[in-house]
């Protein structure tokens, strides 16, 4: 599987819809992947940085964007991206990527479906159920959710064996994507990602159970929970625990940068879930984030939010 996209015949637009048990269990592999497109639904920070990697194999990428402004936004990150990163990487090769505010179009034959929405259990679960019901029927469907399990998202689902998890962190820079199945997802999915993706510059991992947070997520939680904690007790400042955690683990960068960099908002819905399935836990991380998010300081994307973004230095709240 080398490149992204092309076609086979189109999938009807309007499926009549049917119950799950009257659905296949199996999962036949998209057919000829390397010529048809891959979509990301949502074009936002991550969204536009999952469209830059795999238009990183000569491909077509279509984002699927309903607010004009960001759709454009995601294609001119991906032109602007596109040249130094097929440059550094051995192998890759400069494809093309569009915007769309119709869904139907960003489907049309797609061989790999990554939901990029924001992360709401509900929305979530309304747009996977509409991607499963547009999408090729030999389409992979991927939710790149950062906290729920697929299987809390398949309810609505009628193809639940080519759905699965596709975590990714901040690609290119950070290669690395966690696959977790929704508990029906056909091996050969799985495995045909495994073996794909590296083309396009990425490091799969495989959840082997279903874990809230996945692999990576769970031992980074721990990590945020305390830094914010400290943080929220007084204990210590951002730019003090981010230099210590830089000067003491060897990181580039620090907790509270790495925030920053995801957006607070986006930090402050996972944190919020995290409580929700575990409520014994503090709520001093999420009185600091929402103190932030409030105030609309929510890190790189507004230009402040633990620090300020056009000088570098700490912000004071």
């Amino acid at each position: 599987m080398g490149g992204c996209p092309g076609g086979d015949e189109p999938p009807p637009e309007d499926r009549p819809r049917r119950r799950r048990d009257e659905v296949s269990h199996a999962h036949h592999p998209p057919r000829r992947a390397e010529h048809r497109p891959v979509a990301v639904v949502g074009g936002g920070a991550l969204g536009r940085r999952i469209a830059l990697v795999f238009a990183s194999c000569g491909g077509h990428v279509r984002v699927y964007e309903v607010d004009a402004a960001a759709g454009r936004a995601a294609v001119e990150f991906v032109d602007a991206e596109l040249p130094a990163l097929v440059a550094r990487r051995p192998g890759a090769s400069a494809g093309t990527v569009e915007a769309t505010d119709d869904l139907a179009t960003a489907l049309h034959d797609a061989w790999l479906v990554v939901e990029a929405v924001p992360e709401h259990l509900e929305l979530k679960r309304t747009v996977l159920a509409e991607i499963d019901r547009r999408a090729a029927p030999d389409a992979i469907i991927a939710t790149n959710s950062s906290s729920f399990p697929s299987s809390r998202l398949i309810d609505d689902v009628l193809r639940p064996e080519r759905v699965l998890n596709m975590h990714f962190f901040r690609p290119p820079e950070q290669a690395a994507v966690e696959l977790m199945s929704d508990g029906h997802t056909d091996r050969a999915v799985i495995d045909l990602l495994l073996g794909a993706l590296p083309a396009f510059g990425l490091r799969p991992f495989e959840a082997r159970q279903e874990s809230v947070g996945f692999v990576f997520n769970r031992i980074w939680a721990a990590v945020k929970r305390e830094a914010l904690t400290v943080v929220a007790e007084g204990v210590s400042t951002p730019a003090e625990v981010d230099e210590l955690f830089r000067l003491t683990v060897g990181s580039p960068v620090g907790v509270f940068q790495a925030m920053d960099q995801v957006g607070l908002d986006v930090v402050l819905d996972i944190e919020e879930h995290y409580v929700a399935e575990d409520p014994t836990r503090s709520q001093a991380p999420l009185d600091l984030l929402r103190r932030y998010v409030d105030a609309g300081h929510l890190g790189v994307k507004t230009g402040s939010g633990f620090y300020d973004h056009g000088t570098g230095a700490p912000a004071i709240r």
